[in-house]
């Protein structure tokens, strides 16, 4: 039960890169990848920013291996998955006890939204095969398909904490000696439902979003996936390049006050962050960098900024939201932030918060605002919070 889980794989695509390494260099340039929305049909286009991922589906289904029928965000998933595992340097699962634990909140919304338009013109119109994969559990079944992993295939959809909710998940079945391995993470493509969505709940920017500012008016949706593929001490020990890290803590907490804001003391996001240190054993002076879940919003930025003063107070480790690069990418946030969040703890990165101009009055901490390289980090707190209050913390730890 007390195993050690170690990280042994990591992969992503998103706005700012096809790849880690692409992504990589984004985060360490500056370059964001929020700009005006290309690939998506909808009447915001010009109006609305948000950071798509630079491939039409036509060119992530070659990139994928899918057909170019599958969901847009069964081609990320695959795409950033398939990465993770071949950076692990598992060359075969056969073997191995494996599982695929992916989140999603969109599932194959984005064909389904396709066939209704057709269908409400004409009810003889419409292709059956774009809604068959609506479901969330059909986009990762078509992907562990396609992988090839049998001995367990989950789903987890608990808004954006999803990912996070996915990682824990992966490592609870290796620590109960269940799996050997894990691909844990998320994915998520921008649909006209979740951009609408966000649009009438009035806390979209205009602009380019700017967590943690005090003039910030909202955050940009983003899409994409992000996994790390979890393994056991025995097959961290097979394997012929050494892991990232660990994760030693983590918990999930809900804070029961809205359907779609965190608490204003920030109680959900403080039981969060309190009980991954405390799975982990550590003090809050011992995290060397958070990765914020900063939206952007003036609910979100405000109760995640109250609970970590409660936690952290006077001691306040370097931060900052990597959301100001990537957008929200809602339920693939959390796999995408634990990729950066592992190599955070491996290389001592830290990223910066981009277009923060004012710092918020309320509290004493800064955001980071440079990119920085070697620090001595050796515990990463991963932050991510959902609507319904259900609040998530991951902590990667230096090896």
């Amino acid at each position: 039960m007390n195993a050690i889980v170690f990280v042994a794989g990591a992969g992503v695509i998103s706005g700012i890169g096809n790849n880690v390494t692409e992504c990589l260099n984004s985060l360490r340039n500056g370059d964001a990848g929020i700009g005006k929305i290309k690939n998506l049909k909808t009447n915001h286009r010009g109006l609305l920013p948000a950071s798509e991922v630079k491939l039409n589906n036509s060119e992530l289904a070659a990139l994928s291996g899918l057909l170019l029928s599958a969901p847009r965000n069964a081609m990320l998933s695959m795409v950033a998955a398939r990465e993770a595992l071949e950076d692990s340097g598992i060359s075969s699962i056969r073997g191995l006890r494996t599982g695929f634990v992916s989140a999603t909140t969109v599932g194959g919304m984005d064909k389904s939204e396709d066939f209704v338009i057709d269908f409400i013109a004409d009810r003889s119109k419409g292709r059956l095969r774009d809604i068959i994969n609506h479901e969330c559990g059909n986009v990762t079944a078509l992907v562990a398909e396609k992988i090839g992993i049998k001995n367990h295939i989950s789903t987890i959809s608990t808004a954006c904490s999803s990912s996070a909710n996915a990682i824990m998940y992966g490592a609870r079945l290796i620590k109960h000696n269940i799996l050997d391995a894990v691909i844990a993470g998320g994915t998520d493509a921008i649909t006209r439902f979740t951009l609408n969505g966000f649009n009438t709940l009035m806390i979209l920017d205009e602009q380019y979003c700017k967590p943690f500012d005090e003039n910030r008016k909202g955050l940009n949706i983003g899409e994409g996936a992000g996994y790390v593929v979890l393994v056991s001490p025995r097959v961290a020990t097979l394997l012929k390049r050494d892991s990232y890290c660990s994760v030693s803590g983590y918990c999930n907490a809900n804070d029961v006050y809205h359907q779609t804001a965190t608490s204003p003391e920030g109680d959900g996001p403080f039981a969060a962050m309190s009980g991954a240190l405390s799975m982990a054993g550590l003090q809050p002076q011992d995290v060397g960098y958070i990765n914020l879940h900063g939206t952007g919003t003036l609910n979100n930025d405000s109760s995640e900024g109250m609970a970590i003063k409660r936690l952290f107070d006077p001691y306040y480790p370097k931060m900052s939201s990597t959301k100001s690069f990537t957008g929200h990418t809602l339920g693939a946030s959390a796999g995408i932030e634990a990729v950066f969040s592992a190599l955070a703890a491996q290389q001592g990165f830290v990223y910066p918060n981009l277009r923060l101009q004012t710092p918020m009055a309320a509290f004493p901490f800064i955001p980071e605002t440079e990119f920085l390289i070697d620090t001595r980090i050796k515990h990463v707190l991963s932050n991510s919070f959902g609507f319904g209050g259900n609040c998530s913390s991951l902590i990667f730890s230096k090896l």
